[in-house]
């Protein structure tokens, strides 16, 4: 016959609970990498937040699977920045109370996008057709160049939205601030942990910001273009307004007359730097700055590489800016 071995009472109340506590654990599901990291931070010492689309992939027009949906429903809060961006999630999240669209909750005034630029890899089904004969420049922002093609692959409307909020610090906190107060009405056991993670977040935050403020008052006044104009955030929050943004599809080499047109445009404004991103061919990239003074840098919006953790999105943040800096700077 068995022995049965009975465990004191206490013991088994507190297994109970942690068995409990372990059960009811949020599970905080973010779309891009970007939102993960801060997501990460207020999380901390919890379920660590899910990554619905892996680094790289675009949000623009990607088309969710069985295995997207069951994990959006299963679970307890769905971060995003919202139809703007992440059109493929507006009829499964829109009357859902299981999610936070940010950019709706952010009220930001002023800001306004060149265009649609929400994916960052997927550009492989546009032609550049060189549709302009020369730089132009866009009505609502008459200190940039765009040099490319109407159809190359972007919705050229005036006045829409720029969606890559997670460049502002500012944004950062605000985004940190809704979750924390988000969970701490799902969760209100725990909400003492997430007020304490956004105390410790937003003390990281200034000083990550500092330091990067530092890091690029050095490249004040020196010149440069990106290939996607996806940094305007950052761009205002640290006073480094680009040149200009060439709308090249990366996928496909640009022709001779957009490389003439953006040659031209490099060596008129005396560029240091032109940025691309990782996913772009090194070949277009290459092209494009061929018999011209200017360097490549390579910048991550998404922050693929990032490891995930409470200090992560610090790390994205110094990882921009060593990269801003150190091809402006032309540090080796």
């Amino acid at each position: 016959m068995r022995a049965l071995f009975l465990l004191p009472l206490p013991l088994l109340l507190t297994m109970s609970l942690l068995l409990s506590g372990q059960a009811r654990a949020l599970e905080v599901l973010t779309t891009i990498k970007p939102l993960q990291l801060i997501a990460s931070a207020i999380t901390e010492g919890g379920e660590a937040p899910g990554l619905l689309l892996a680094p790289g992939t675009s949000p623009h027009d990607y088309a969710l699977r069985p295995s997207d949906v069951r994990r959006i429903n299963n679970a307890d809060l769905v971060l995003w920045v919202g139809p703007e961006l992440e059109g493929f999630l507006t009829s499964l999240l829109d009357k859902q109370p299981n999610s936070l669209a940010l950019l709706a909750q952010l009220d930001i005034e002023g800001h306004e996008h060149h265009a649609d630029h929400a994916d960052h890899a997927d550009h492989a089904d546009h032609a550049d057709h060189d549709a302009h004969p020369y730089p132009h420049h866009d009505e609502h922002d008459s200190d940039k160049i765009t040099v490319g093609s109407e159809d190359d692959g972007h919705d050229h409307r005036h006045g829409e939205q720029d969606t890559h909020i997670w460049l502002d610090p500012h944004h950062a906190e605000k985004i940190a601030s809704l979750l924390a107060e988000r969970l701490s009405r799902l969760d209100p056991d725990n909400s003492e942990r997430y007020q304490r993670n956004l105390t410790a977040f937003r003390a990281g935050l200034t000083e990550a910001d500092q330091q990067v403020a530092e890091r690029l008052a050095p490249t004040a006044g020196i010149g440069y273009f990106v290939f996607h104009d996806a940094y305007g955030y950052w761009e205002d929050h640290y006073q480094l307004p680009s040149l200009g943004y060439f709308t090249v599809n990366p996928e496909r080499s640009p022709g001779a007359r957009t490389v003439s047109r953006i040659h031209q445009a490099l060596k008129q404004s005396q560029a240091q730097c032109v940025f691309a991103e990782p996913q772009f061919r090194p070949a277009v990239v290459e092209a494009v700055v061929r018999n011209t003074q200017a360097r490549i840098g390579i910048l991550d919006p998404l922050g693929a590489d990032i490891e995930v953790g409470p200090r992560g999105y610090f790390a994205f943040m110094h990882q921009l800016a060593d990269a801003m800096a150190g091809c402006l700077l032309n540090e080796r």
